[in-house]
């Protein structure tokens, strides 16, 4: 049976908070066996990518391999319901994401759980910059090109997405409603999949994160006309935002954050939090992350529950004005 949302922020925030474990014994053990980790789009995507970075510098300090399993579908849902439903023993993880489990309770009409009752917090991992990007067929060297061709030719152009309801699905919605064009949303098993359409032009253009953008587009084979947040990316200083390059006030950004099922004991989510800021402050792994864009940041666990209520609460407005829902 599907669970309904609870909206009121107290009662989220509340759900936010873990609760402290009565099973000490076992988790001063933790780990003794491989982790499973959750990412809920196809390999070969953003999330794929930073969710292996994540596995491999967190496996070294905890003394377990962590193994990465996508559960691609539904716009991350089938992932994070699968990270949800498992057993709360510290030993299935689920890279979450700002689409699924932030964007999702304002997109979708109805969810087979409960992404902030279901599930609990670990820690932020990382900070994502988006970018438009286009195929070179397009017309357009600007957004402002961009815009005037669309209007010029309504439903000619496509935008691809990592699935519906995915991040990169509303952003292009947004950015639909925001320049008031008409550009036909193709939906695909996340970023990775979607990718071949558009290097071969099959699709026209998408809103994606800098990590999985950047290498088609310093090879020549995408171009890029701004990205979606606030401020300049330290990843590509000479692109412009899409504010200034036309849309006043238009912002979409990504975050990922590491969360475990409901009911896992508080003290193995405070040994998978260390981890967390352990690799957070760690100078190979910042590195490593900052090649692919990305921000590496961390956080409480309740620090991270209190985010999401926020964030929820943003989208939910974004989608509201965005017209978008999925049944």
């Amino acid at each position: 049976m599907t669970r309904k949302l609870r909206t009121p922020i107290a009662l989220i925030f509340a759900a936010c908070v873990v609760q402290a474990s009565t099973s000490g014994a076992p988790a001063q053990q933790y780990p003794t066996a491989p982790i499973r980790l959750i990412v809920t789009f196809a390999a070969g995507g953003s999330s794929d990518v930073l969710a292996r970075s994540v596995a491999k510098a967190m496996s070294e300090g905890l003394g377990q391999t962590i193994v990465v399993e996508n559960r691609a579908g539904a716009g991350g849902n089938i992932g994070a319901m699968a990270a949800a439903r498992a057993d709360a023993d510290g030993y299935t993880a689920l890279f979450g994401t700002n689409g699924t489990l932030a964007i999702g309770p304002a997109l979708y009409k109805s969810l087979q759980y409960d992404p902030v009752h279901d599930l609990a917090p670990v820690g932020m991992l990382h900070q994502l910059p988006n970018v438009l990007i286009v195929h070179p067929s397009v017309p357009a060297t600007s957004l402002r090109e961009l815009i005037a061709y669309a209007r010029s030719n309504p439903g000619k152009l496509s935008f691809a997405s990592a699935g519906v309801g995915s991040a990169s699905h509303l952003a292009g919605e947004l950015l639909k409603a925001a320049a008031d064009i008409d550009i036909l949303h193709v939906p695909y098993k996340g970023g990775g999949a979607a990718m071949p359409d558009l290097l071969a032009g099959r699709v026209s253009m998408m809103i994606e994160t800098i990590p999985n953008a950047l290498p088609a587009v310093r090879s020549g084979m995408l171009r890029a006309l701004g990205v979606t947040t606030p401020a300049r990316s330290s990843a590509a200083p000479d692109l412009p935002t899409l504010a200034e390059a036309g849309l006043p006030g238009f912002e979409v950004s990504s975050w990922t954050g590491l969360f475990v099922p409901a009911g896992t004991p508080r003290a193995i989510i405070e040994r998978l939090n260390a981890e967390t800021i352990r690799i957070a402050r760690d100078p190979a792994y910042i590195e490593q992350i900052k090649t692919m864009g990305t921000e590496v940041t961390s956080s409480t666990p309740e620090a991270l529950g209190a985010f999401m209520v926020k964030d929820i609460a943003n989208w939910t407005v974004a989608v509201q004005r965005s017209g978008a829902r999925v049944e």
